[in-house]
């Protein structure tokens, strides 16, 4: 049985996309940020039904975590 590719990673190119560029498929910080949000808030919503307070409060310290990237972005690009 021979392998192709060997399981190696291709090398990165040292190029890097300028910001606000992402492929095809992808999108970009914001919408990661939003993601990540609407994530944690399911998320901590199972915590607190079964009672996982430690969980629940991380979750919601993410949430706020995501939210307040967000901001800050917006703020940059207002400026």
């Amino acid at each position: 049985m021979s392998s192709t590719g060997g399981g190696q990673k291709p090398k990165p190119s040292g190029q890097r996309r300028p910001e606000g560029e992402e492929p095809n498929g992808e999108g970009g910080p914001d919408d990661a940020l939003v993601l990540i949000a609407a994530a944690a808030t399911e998320l901590a919503k199972l915590a607190q039904r079964h009672k996982f307070d430690v969980l629940d409060h991380l979750l919601a310290m993410t949430r706020l975590e995501a939210d307040e990237q967000l901001r800050a972005r917006s703020r940059r690009k207002l400026s």
